[in-house]
């Protein structure tokens, strides 16, 4: 009965009856990890690491127990902890290599102030070159247990310091590279462009665990939906397996469509039938799977794009599709692939459905006559160096109230940084939990500001905040990820609320909570605007020409080496 709770989601009946099995008889691993993954799904997360430590207790050798453990200690702020159980998990399973990665590799997700994001990247920097100077893949078995090993984690935090990542997703991917060249030999060699013959058309693969609503694939439904057909054959090869309404919609605009999840060499093994002539991985970098497959050739040109905005490091990738946008000057310097910047922000957004206003504050108990903030984005996404300017912004307007929707991590921070203009933050910082995505366009719909993020950029909601009309305040920063929100408002033609500087930044929000008129006239534009930003179709022109363009390339390329 348990496992028919859980599988159907019924976190608290599952629970329940988990709790009655220890309580009669010792619990099995599998019993322990699955009570912890319901206390995840219900967001009580110190019930989570208490249940997996006694888990560990009952079980010192159990790895998921382990890894499930130091996996989630530093989500919930504890990196310390973390590190010291991947190095015991290690020492009691030296053969398990995810520990390895773990115990060398692991950043916070939160960090309490600037010289911890030093201290960390160096740790960082120091570990990946003692991985790779200590892993060897001289036998199979030791081949194997690195496999494993990459296939679970990924270094997605590391991106979220601020810094120029290159060099060192270029080691990183180097080395997952060589795991996957001495496991997959004959899956890392060149591969010809397929002849094009008349009236045939070009075959493009994308493949992603994300293919169903999520922020880093969603835009992708745009380029397919406006895919030349005439000219162009989809091949959707879907990894994951939490498949919804926009999964079928993939479905839908794709030619072949495959549902293969949780098996590498099946997928693989599928791409190289299909003979594409180009493979594109929406986003490389937050499933440790996609990354491995994307670390070997599948197709003669291999592309990744913004859904993770970061390069991918892999000598197997050979263009960023990015937006012209979004890109700063020196952009390829960000980057081991060529840079591909794609006409305005280098995706079709398909335009949210807002629903009319049916709720009113005092259901989210906010203050009717707050100027409300909105500061909705995920908590690894606020660097400690900007916390003043919450307090600095609520130093010059008494009734501003920052609505934080997954803010809680971030509490002790920001109560110093009220402390130093002798501020309460309570008395002006809201933290919710918003369960249903009713309520999150409610809570758009009833903010005054959308307060985007220095350094990592607001995507979706950025997005979803224009389709509510809600100003946003943002500046633009030194890479791509950091510059989303510019791109959505330089092509909205609404640059008003774009700061130069931090400065800039705090007096154009404090203008518009003390401007009611302002912020109306703002939003008033921005509706105006919504159809130059929304369901564009000049990216996938650009998209499809850049296409047939290095597929004509790599053709010609081939006749000439041939007739040499």
């Amino acid at each position: 009965m348990s496992q028919k709770f859980f599988q159907a989601g019924r976190w608290q009946d599952a629970i329940e009856q988990y709790q009655g099995i220890i309580a009669r008889q010792t619990g099995t691993p599998e019993l322990y990890w699955c009570l912890s993954e319901c206390y995840r799904h219900l967001k009580r997360f110190n019930q989570v690491l208490s249940i997996l430590q006694e888990g560990i207790r009952r079980y010192p050798t159990d790895a998921r127990l382990h890894f499930s453990l130091i996996v989630n200690l530093p989500v919930n702020g504890y990196i310390q902890e973390a590190i010291s159980r991947a190095e015991t998990a290690s020492r009691l399973m030296p053969n398990d290599y995810t520990f390895k990665l773990l115990k060398n590799l692991l950043v916070p997700v939160i960090y309490d102030n600037q010289d911890q994001i030093t201290f960390y990247r160096q740790r960082f920097i120091r570990g990946l070159q003692k991985l790779i100077h200590q892993t060897s893949l001289e036998t199979i078995a030791q081949q194997k247990n690195a496999l494993a090993g990459i296939g679970r984690l990924t270094n997605f935090y590391l991106s979220y310091q601020a810094h120029n990542d290159r060099q060192l997703q270029r080691q990183y991917g180097e080395f997952v590279h060589q795991t996957m060249v001495m496991n997959y030999p004959n899956w890392v060699v060149p591969i010809a462009m397929p002849a094009l013959k008349q009236n045939h058309k070009i075959r493009i693969g994308y493949a992603s665990a994300y293919l169903h609503s999520y922020s880093g694939t969603l835009w992708l439904t745009g380029w397919l939906r406006y895919s030349d057909r005439e000219k162009f054959e989809i091949y959707c090869y879907y990894t994951g397996n939490t498949p919804d309404p926009i999964t079928q919609q993939f479905q839908d605009y794709s030619d072949r469509f495959y549902h293969i999840p949780d098996n590498l060499e099946a997928v693989c093994e599928q791409i190289l039938a299909d003979k594409l002539h180009i493979l594109v991985f929406p986003e490389i970098g937050m499933d440790a799977p996609t990354l491995q497959m994307a670390a070997l050739r599948l197709a003669p040109v291999q592309c990744t794009a913004w859904g993770h905005p970061v390069t991918s490091g892999l000598p197997t990738i050979d263009y960023f599709l990015s937006s012209e946008l979004m890109e700063p000057e020196d952009a390829q310097e960000h980057y081991t692939e060529t840079l591909i910047c794609l006409p305005n922000i280098g995706v079709s957004y398909p335009k949210p459905y807002i629903p009319p206003r049916i709720k009113t504050r005092s259901d989210y108990q906010l203050q009717e006559d707050a100027v409300i903030y909105l500061c909705c984005q995920a908590p690894f996404k606020y660097l400690p160096q900007y916390d003043y300017i919450f307090a600095e912004i609520a130093r010059r307007m008494p009734n501003a109230q920052f609505l934080f929707l997954r803010g809680e991590l971030l509490q002790e921070r920001l109560e110093r940084a009220f402390a130093a203009v002798g501020l309460k933050y309570k008395e002006y910082c809201v933290f919710l939990t918003i369960p249903e995505r009713l309520d999150y366009l409610m809570i758009n719909l009833l903010s005054d500001v959308y307060l985007d993020t220095f350094d990592w950029s607001g995507g979706n909601t950025s997005l979803e905040a224009i389709a509510c009309n809600l100003p946003i305040v943002t500046c633009p920063g030194e890479f791509m990820r950091g510059r989303h929100s510019y791109s959505f408002l330089k092509m909205l033609g609404v640059t008003d609320t774009i700061a130069e500087s931090e400065t800039d930044y705090i007096e154009i929000a404090v203008k518009l909570g003390l401007d009611p008129a302002w912020r109306r006239h703002i939003a008033e534009r921005m509706n105006e605007s919504h159809d130059r930003l929304f369901d564009d179709q000049a990216c996938v022109v650009g998209l499809e020409w850049f296409y047939r363009q290095i597929v004509h390339d790599k053709l010609n390329e081939q006749i000439f080496f041939q007739q040499d």
